[in-house]
């Protein structure tokens, strides 16, 4: 079913260009999945998603349904196999924001953890000590709050839940994640659940965020010239809004 969702195209290059992804919407089509970020970006470019012709929109990497922030994508396969390379040799810049739950102890921090499938569920990842891939992401605060914080994180390697997982084993999970973090705001993050003295107006109370709080902020690579490029995603509507209640009712 196609859609008119209207990617927002924050920079374009040769054969080359950067989208804000809105959070809910899959990369690349998927079982259950009526539509996708490749499928509307070939419509809105109005050239094809497959084949092996030239231009076509081709992937780079991906970013989990629920996550927003820069993606990249390339039109050419010369264009595709020159930031591949780049990705597969962690020479890319990521930088990610994440609000997550807990009160960490130091400012900043490194988390070096191999990561492989979780042996009891084949949608997760875990930290293994034999066997898995290496992984590594640095870490800093940006934000304290009461219960959360806001961290801009710095993924060194590009592993599937990577940041998800490496958060949640030093006990800062991402405030809401279904998959590492059950349970725990598991509707969204309420104004009730951190505003002291919150009264309800008999409405049902609607979440300020209802999906993971991890954006895909800045993203830096080397073009076809040779020339440094750097892409910033402004925060959606919905993560500004939790951080914006945060800083009033939760410092």
């Amino acid at each position: 079913m196609a859609s008119n969702l209207g990617l927002e195209i924050l920079w374009r290059g040769t054969d080359m260009l950067a989208i804000n992804k809105s959070a809910g919407l899959a990369v690349i089509p998927g079982r259950g999945e009526e539509w996708s970020v490749l499928q509307e970006l070939a419509r809105q470019l109005s050239i094809p998603c497959a084949g092996t012709n030239d231009p076509r929109v081709r992937i780079v990497h991906r970013l989990d349904k629920d996550t927003s922030g820069v993606l990249l994508f390339a039109t050419t396969v010369e264009a595709q196999r020159h930031l591949s390379h780049q990705f597969q040799n962690n020479t890319i810049e990521k930088q990610y924001l994440a609000l997550v739950s807990g009160r960490p102890e130091a400012d900043e921090g490194q988390i070096d953890g191999p990561l492989a499938p979780h042996p009891n569920s084949a949608r997760r990842m875990a930290i293994v000590k034999r066997g898995g891939r290496p992984a590594r992401t640095l870490w800093k605060v940006e934000e304290r709050f009461r219960d959360y914080a806001l961290l801009r994180v710095f993924p060194k390697t590009g592993k599937t839940h990577q940041i998800r997982v490496h958060l949640q084993s030093i006990g800062l999970p991402l405030a809401i994640d279904p998959l590492y973090h059950a349970g725990a705001n598991s509707e969204g993050i309420c104004l009730s659940t951190f505003k002291r003295g919150y009264r309800s107006s008999g409405e049902p109370e609607r979440p300020l965020i209802s999906r993971l709080p991890l954006h895909a902020h800045r993203l830096a690579f080397v073009d076809q010239a040779n020339e440094r490029v750097e892409i910033e995603a402004p925060l959606p509507k919905d993560f500004r809004a939790v951080l914006n209640m945060l800083r009033k009712y939760s410092r």
